[in-house]
């Protein structure tokens, strides 16, 4: 899997850019927000996500890790794709799109086109939960380091299937306890106090 990349950006499109990596070049779609922050960029590290399909092999870039969760979290709603999952991260940005699904507001998400009623009711109904912390309330850029842990911590038990609500509260209780701990001391301990 390509979790990055760290190139120059040889062309960039509203909808894609070509990013050089010693001397290959890919081709990346990106969302409308991406665009916007790396126009003025020469040199530039891109979160990615690769989807293999039978007919191709398709690399998604984001500007930050937080991007990149939200169009994980969207294509996993059953009936939401990649170019859906774009079109919102293009038409909304990440906190319009956090606010719209914690207050319920389907009229919200309906204003990007391609979500229908069905569509944007699922999204909220499945995301409802799972957008609660692990994405938003940790700033994953900055260099605090508890923070980081943190959230590679909520990451790692979203993987092991734990609910993200039980997670963050026993984990908040283990930060307590383990102030300066690694992620994977972290995720240990959550998982003998669950």
């Amino acid at each position: 899997m390509i979790t990055h990349l760290n190139g120059k950006l040889s062309e960039l499109y509203p909808t894609h850019a070509i990013v050089e990596c010693n001397g290959v070049g890919y081709h990346v779609n990106i969302s409308l927000n991406s665009y916007s922050k790396f126009e003025k960029e020469e040199n530039i590290k891109i979160f990615t996500h690769l989807i293999v399909r039978a007919d191709a092999h398709i690399l998604y870039g984001f500007f930050s890790k937080q991007e990149r969760e939200v169009f994980l979290k969207l294509i996993s709603v059953n009936g939401v794709g990649p170019a859906s999952a774009m079109m919102m991260i293009s038409s909304l940005e990440i906190e319009e799109i956090k606010e719209a699904i914690e207050t319920a507001d389907v009229k919200k998400l309906q204003t990007v086109k391609g979500i229908g009623a069905k569509t944007a009711q699922r999204i909220i109904i499945d995301l409802k939960d799972k957008l609660d912390g692990d994405i938003f309330n940790f700033n994953i850029n900055s260099d605090n380091s508890k923070n980081k842990s943190k959230f590679e911590a909520l990451s790692a038990l979203d993987v092991l299937g734990i609910p993200t609500k039980t997670a963050e509260k026993v984990l908040e209780i283990v930060s307590k306890d383990f102030p300066d701990s690694q992620a994977d001391v972290l995720v240990k301990e959550v998982l003998k106090r669950i």
